[in-house]
């Protein structure tokens, strides 16, 4: 898992900098935004880092989280990007709208804290990274 990057979309910085924090301290390349920018802007930046997972809440300040979701998702480059949801939005309705239009995982931020989240989410990768790996291996069988 050494070296996986991951993009962190997040208003608060205090969730931000606990993220950033956990991540980090597993060998993760961390890039982040407090969502202030442009979605053009943010969307350059995401394709320039070129991330392998990305954590995104869902409000924030200038940018909606679902158009975030959708250009993601309909970007050439970015299409595969595994997205962690992360929000206050606890309403089925916004779950099944953001699964339905590509997010992976969804969490609700008062069901975990920041560092239960991180461990989660770190979970899932390494579940996934070596899944692939196993996958890799039948095939040399």
């Amino acid at each position: 898992m050494a070296d996986k990057k991951i993009f962190i979309l997040e208003d608060d910085v205090n969730i931000l900098y606990g993220l950033e924090t956990q991540l980090s301290a597993s060998d993760f390349v961390v890039e982040s935004s407090e969502g202030e920018e442009e979605v053009e802007e943010l969307m350059n930046n995401i394709r320039a880092f070129s991330p392998d997972y990305m954590i995104l809440d869902l409000i924030l300040p200038k940018i909606d989280g679902f158009d975030i979701i959708k250009r993601v998702k309909g970007d050439e480059e970015l299409s595969d990007l595994p997205i962690f949801i992360f929000t206050d939005l606890s309403d089925e309705d916004s779950k099944r709208r953001s699964l339905d239009i590509g997010a992976d995982y969804y969490f609700i931020k008062e069901e975990f804290d920041t560092y239960e989240f991180a461990e989660k989410v770190k979970k899932i990768i390494n579940n996934q990274e070596k899944n692939e790996h196993e996958e890799g291996l039948e095939l040399y069988d």
